[in-house]
């Protein structure tokens, strides 16, 4: 696996800062008159330079997501051993590379890209100077295309767009890839990268966003608290996150991390930002992904929640899961990285997967973090404030949650060892 995130870049530096606790949201490194935010969760230096990861002529060309992608699905082809021994990042060879495919699961794709061309075209004078690539970068699917030919990949090059649910689903389509015998190996990479002041005003539009005045002298890592009766909504963050899935059969000579065994996807058919109140098909997805594992309820022991802090979504989650689990419900360990890394969007299930899966190799569950006053209507576990540890030399079995506008809901179901 790999990551990009706003709390570290690597595996081990997003392991450790997970669980310390620690939070990647700041204050807003620029202002506009339209804005009440104050803090996002960006991907910034100096813990990334995109320069390092592209020629700086292709870091101009492309959105800000590609590079974040790229490093992350390098780091996980690496530490799976696709790539040639000695050569960190080169492509795949040729024999192997038409046997494992990519997805990309992203929400808002190349839209930063695409803002700047349309505010370069409408400048006086500024029609002679936008980008070549505009159109390119303005489609989801050639960001895919993108990937998949710097990394060498020559199987499928698939992108989904759902929303929150971007990555998990295209877990979900990888898994469906690998049992039907297309490739061998499917590389998941979920990523969005949008912080900036016209996606933060159209989400306080929304009205789903913090708009908390943390400039004036509050800790801006507190802004995001899932599941805390002061929540006032999500922080945006950004990161790409990537997993390399290999057939059984066909697995690499690297130790494995884990089994996506399990995959479940409904939609309420609701309402385009409002979930369903009843949460019956949220419930049904999380039921889905269960019996597509073939487990039964009571095994289950994590669950890693979508946990986004707004008032609506914490609620309704906690409902479904009582609903979809019945009693073992609070039996189960629950917990949030969007308390620390902010809200990725489409890039979310990815950065849930990566950290359950860190946790659990890691002996720990990461904390939610920023939760101090429980809301009555959140009332399941879901490892407040500290990290909790886990016990080693067993096999957890973890459900990872995802809701997103468009009344979706995606659920992954995953088996790993402590």
């Amino acid at each position: 696996m790999g990551a990009v995130s706003p709390i570290g870049v690597g595996i081990p530096a997003y392991s450790a800062a997970l669980r310390d606790g620690r939070s990647g949201v700041r204050l807003l490194e620029f202002a506009h008159p339209l804005l009440k935010s104050s803090v996002a969760a960006p991907v910034a230096a100096p813990h990334f330079d995109p320069a390092e990861i592209l020629p700086p002529a292709d870091v101009l060309r492309l959105p800000r997501l590609v590079p974040m992608a790229l490093a992350a699905a390098r780091e996980a082809l690496d530490m799976a051993g696709w790539t040639p021994e000695g050569q960190p990042g080169a492509p795949v060879a040729v024999d192997r590379a038409r046997r494992i495919g990519l997805v990309l699961g992203t929400g808002a794709g190349g839209i930063d890209f695409t803002l700047d061309q349309a505010q370069q075209a409408y400048a006086p004078g500024g029609a002679n100077r936008v980008s070549l690539w505009t159109i390119t970068n303005a489609t989801h699917g050639n960001l895919a295309g993108e990937l998949s030919i710097r990394l060498g990949l020559k199987g499928p090059s698939w992108c989904v767009s759902t929303g929150c649910a971007s990555s998990s689903d295209a877990a979900g389509m990888a898994l469906m890839a690998l049992r039907s015998g297309l490739v061998d190996a499917m590389l998941v990479v979920g990523a969005d990268a949008h912080v900036r002041w016209e996606t933060l005003h159209g989400m306080e539009l929304l009205r789903v966003i913090s708009t908390r005045a943390f400039d004036q002298g509050q800790d801006p890592a507190t802004a995001s608290r899932p599941f805390d009766q002061t929540r006032d909504g999500f922080v945006l963050g950004e990161g790409a996150w990537a997993v390399l899935l290999e057939r059984p059969d066909h697995q690499s000579s690297a130790e494995s991390l884990g089994s996506l065994v399990g995959f479940g996807a409904t939609c309420d058919a609701y309402h385009r930002v409002r979930p369903d109140p009843d949460m019956a098909e949220c419930a049904r997805a999380i039921r889905a992904a269960i019996d597509d594992a073939g487990w039964a309820t009571e095994s289950v022991d994590l669950l890693h929640y979508h946990g986004t802090a707004t008032k609506i979504n914490d609620a309704a989650e906690t409902a479904a899961v009582k609903l979809a689990l019945g009693p073992h419900a609070r039996q189960v360990r629950g917990t949030s990285v969007k308390s620390m890394i902010g809200h990725p969007q489409g890039a979310c299930g990815m950065a849930a997967l990566v950290a359950s899966l860190c946790g659990v190799r890691g002996g720990f569950v990461p904390p939610t973090a920023n939760l101090k006053h429980p809301d009555p209507d959140c009332d399941l576990d879901y490892t407040p404030a500290v990290a909790a540890s886990l016990e080693r030399d067993r096999t957890y079995r973890l459900l990872v949650n995802c809701l997103a506008f468009g009344a979706k809901n995606s659920v992954l179901a995953v088996e790993s060892r402590a």
